[in-house]
């Protein structure tokens, strides 16, 4: 599957003190390029919720090479590495120009109503896998 990106400007509330991107904010952008990269490649997050199927955050590994600062623009990608039977293994970057700025990868657990580990849906293992 083709590396998905997403593009953003750093504002003020993204920032510390120093006008650097705060590092826990980088959470919140890798969250978003993922659910983007979901609404792009047809899987319905919030339709699975109704219907008792969750995908929950399990583990994020990010290392941190270099900061963004207020009025960057700054690319994030999205790309899954690996499926299994109830999680899926994301590889994200941010980028600034060509510059990585984080690398990171988010592992996502299938999990039932009661959160529970269940099977990922065919119909996202097939999206996933073409």
């Amino acid at each position: 599957m083709d590396n998905f990106f997403i593009e953003k400007r750093i504002y003020y509330h993204d920032t510390d003190c120093e006008g650097v991107i705060y590092y826990a904010n980088y959470l919140k952008h890798l969250e978003e390029a993922r659910t983007e990269f979901c609404f792009k490649n047809g899987i319905d997050l919030k339709m699975f919720g109704q219907e008792g199927i969750y995908f929950v955050v399990a583990r994020v590994e990010i290392d941190y090479k270099a900061t963004a600062e207020y009025g960057d623009k700054i690319k994030i990608t999205a790309r899954v590495e690996e499926v299994k039977r109830s999680s899926l293994v994301f590889y994200q970057e941010v980028k600034k120009v060509d510059l990585v700025l984080v690398k990171a990868k988010t592992i996502w657990v299938c999990v039932s109503s009661a959160f529970k580990p269940r099977s990922i849906p065919d119909e996202v293992k097939n999206i996933l896998s073409g």
